[in-house]
């Protein structure tokens, strides 16, 4: 059995003049340095920043048993360049990027093939990628990737184990020397306070990575394997997802870091005015409590009346789109042979009098796409079904996979990502976005599909509704781990604290119960915080749209905007704290949160446009009440010099809307 081992291919590069010598490349600002040594054994890339360690030599290389490549005989030259541009997105947390970098291009090259270690290096991170052709073969079948990350100094991490089928997992915050495996987002803050994160970007036709302590003792990578063990099937021509390194000197420096969707492609939708952010509601709360079901029967959600209702609740809150899980034949199955009909309606629920409705509100309404995880009657459907969904006005489309994959497949290996993709591709053809649950990770190809929205990924709300449910240390840990990757959605916004309304409905099913101690875990300043704080250009206000009626603290959401120009991480701490301002025209909103202690701070509002006064409405906590759902609205006017104090109970937050005002 032949086997490659393409970080062997570097020896010529590294070693044959002097094991000393040594080829590099340095970020535009010239803190990170990415540079090559060899041990004698492999060749290895390390991370310098200002000048101190970061990560150690550590290996590069991919195991297949097609190509057998002789590094001993392999030409060996490295290509220097750099970029620096600007480019425009058409929704984003910022819709203008700038892409500054640095690029070190090792090719290798043999008489049948030829190898590309491609490093680039920002100012906020670096990247490197395999890029290989071989002439001869059909197919090349990887079987392991070599690449480690060997840290200089021992720190604490903040991560999710490493899974190859969900994410809805509980932070773990470790040592970084006791971490046995994880999932990335990788984040750690060293002993050296440097803050950091591993990911990857552009991941398309490939396994997922997660971490695995090697026996050398570093973190290795570890692919999502098939059912046969291999872990990637990929043509004689390749190119992998890029793996990647965050790097800042403060925790709020990697929210802002643009390094993973720069590592992405420009767009390859061409006309991007259909791809709109937009606010919606549906009965999604109401299944999770039990007040609701998703299957026909005295109480399912998904009804005429039920669509009209919500509609109408839309209009008159400005907001833009309305959900319906439930609304199709074959939730009957769920959990049993996870057969699904995607075109026809349940009985009582008139989808085609529904969408008419909503397209003279000038509403959206979205398609609800729950697979059980049939990968291959999905698939068989989902040009028809996109299809008939264009034909009555819908946009959007809400995935989800709750299930087991047929066939022994898992959700992150190259089978899920081929599949996740080919939703986006489909979906683009017939001009919709998608919000994917249970997906796979993010990697930042919004940017070249820009109608893959938002997806959920990680512990969202309904973890409230039937467990222990998500803490606010959880809440304040997010930001620095999930969300580096990109948008969630976590569907925020709850005002019934302790679901009394819900709780006094003696009829409702608990629904994966029993759960009647279950409730909120934070104050409900810090469920409007949470519209900010976490990102989603698809954003939900998720409670019973019964609780929002008549409240004075929903009209946060009737003015936010969540197709938002600039969003930046003004302060924090991983775990503690967070604080996120965001712009969206002429309006500002900030968010921000604490973990399960009080906390008092200092708001600059320098990011405020100069010379310009804005009416500023505030949703906070009432200091020292012991009811979550005490909340105090103030109005003051405001500018960019002033300071505000913002004080926070414990699992509290504190929301601010800021609005120019007309001299």
């Amino acid at each position: 059995m032949k086997k490659l081992f393409l970080a062997f291919a570097l020896l010529t590069l590294i070693g044959a003049a002097s094991c000393s010598r040594r080829t590099d490349v340095k970020s535009p600002d010239g803190r990170i340095e990415v540079f090559f040594t060899n041990d004698g054994d492999h060749p290895q890339y390390a991370v310098n920043v200002d000048g101190r360690e970061l990560i150690l030599p550590s290996a590069l290389g991919i195991v297949s048993d097609q190509w057998n490549f002789d590094s001993r005989k392999a030409s060996v030259s490295a290509e220097f360049s750099q970029k620096d541009t600007v480019w425009n997105q058409p929704w984003g947390e910022n819709k203008v990027v700038r892409e500054n970098y640095r690029e070190m291009a090792v090719n290798m090259a043999d008489s049948t093939s030829k190898l590309t270690i491609r490093f680039r290096v920002f100012d906020d991170g670096m990247a490197f990628r395999y890029e290989w052709k071989v002439d001869g073969v059909d197919t090349i079948a990887v079987t392991d990737e070599l690449t480690e990350f060997n840290f200089a100094v021992n720190g604490t991490s903040w991560s999710i184990p490493g899974n190859f089928e969900t994410y809805e997992l509980e932070y773990r915050n470790l040592a970084l020397t006791d971490v046995e495996d994880a999932n990335t987002p990788f984040t750690f803050r060293t002993e050296t306070g440097v803050y950091g994160s591993i990911h990857e970007a552009a991941l398309y036709d490939y396994p997922e990575m997660t971490l695995k302590r090697s026996p050398e003792g570093g973190l290795k990578a570890s692919l999502a394997p098939l059912p046969n063990g291999v872990k990637a099937y990929v043509g004689p021509q390749f190119v992998t997802p890029w793996r990647t390194i965050q790097i800042g000197k403060s925790a709020v420096n990697l929210i802002n870091s643009n390094l993973i969707v720069n590592l992405n492609e420009p767009s390859r939708i061409k006309d991007t005015s259909w791809i709109k952010p937009q606010k919606y509601v549906g009965i999604w709360w109401g299944m999770h409590l039990g007040t609701q079901t998703w299957t026909v029967g005295p109480r399912h959600g998904a009804t005429t009346a039920n669509a009209i209702k919500y509609i109408d609740f839309a209009k008159a809150n400005n907001l833009q789109g309305v959900l319906f899980e439930g609304w199709n034949k074959g939730w009957e199955n769920w959990g049993g042979n996870q057969s699904f009909d995607y075109v026809g309606a349940a009985s009582d629920f008139d989808i085609d009098s529904v969408a008419s409705y909503a397209r003279a509100n000038g509403i959206e309404l979205w398609a609800h796409n729950e697979t059980g995880g049939n990968i291959p009657e999905y698939e068989a459907a989902m040009d028809s079904a996109f299809a008939y969904y264009a034909s009555l006005g819908i946009h959007t489309v809400k995935t989800g996979y709750a299930g087991g994959f047929k066939g022994g497949y898992l959700h992150h290996s190259q089978y899920g990502v081929r599949h996740y993709q080919k939703v986006v591709e489909t979906a683009a053809r017939y001009h919709l976005m998608i919000d994917a649950h249970e997906p796979i990770k993010e990697t930042g190809i919004r940017r070249t599909w820009p109608n893959m929205m938002t997806r959920e990924g990680a512990r969202g709300m309904e973890w409230n509704a039937w467990s222990a449910g998500n803490s606010a240390d959880y809440l304040c840990t997010l930001p620095y781990v999930r969300l580096l990757s990109g948008p969630m959605d976590y569907t925020p916004g709850i005002f019934d604290i302790d679901y009394s309304r819900a709780k006094a409905d003696k009829g409702r099913l608990e629904w994966n119960g029993p759960n009647a101690d279950c409730c909120i875990k934070t104050t409900l300043a810090r469920q409007i915080a949470n519209w900010v704080i976490i990102y989603s250009p698809l954003q939900m206000a998720a409670d019973l749209i019964e609780n929002y009626e008549g409240h004075d603290a929903f009209e946060f959401f009737r003015t936010f905007n969540a197709d938002c120009d600039w969003s930046e991480a003004l302060q924090g701490e991983i775990g503690e704290y967070i604080v996120v301002a965001r712009r969206a025209g002429d309006t500002f909103y900030v968010g921000a949160g604490t973990n399960s202690e009080a906390r008092e701070i200092d708001l600059s509002l320098g990011f405020l446009t100069p010379d310009c006064k804005y009416l500023a409405t505030s949703y906070a906590d009432v200091p020292g009440s012991a009811n979550l759902e005490d909340i105090k609205i103030a109005t003051d006017t405001v500018t960019s010099a002033d300071v505000l104090k913002v004080k926070m109970n414990a699992t509290g937050g504190y929301a601010l809307t800021l609005q120019t005002l007309e001299e």
